[in-house]
């Protein structure tokens, strides 16, 4: 097998990047959408309280099998796969 052309290489770490920013950008959003979610707007102590944590992690939860499902379903009507 040959080794990768400089394009090849090239593209790869192109394609690496997007992934990267990708994958900053879904764990930005979900941060962003379970904190305005299930934390109170006015703080009362340093530390979540377990109504906040136990909302933490459906929602975290629930994000992700609501992004694993939408990649398979994008993944699923590419044409050729």
């Amino acid at each position: 097998m040959a080794a990768p052309s400089g394009i090849d290489k090239e593209q790869i770490f192109g394609m690496a990047e997007k992934e990267m920013e990708y994958r900053v950008d879904l764990f930005n959003k979900l941060t962003q959408t379970c904190f305005d979610k299930c934390i109170e707007k006015r703080y009362k102590e340093s530390e979540l309280n377990m109504g906040e944590n136990s909302c933490i992690d459906r929602c975290v939860s629930k994000y992700w099998q609501v992004t694993n499902l939408i990649g398979q379903l994008l993944g699923s009507s590419r044409p050729g796969m």
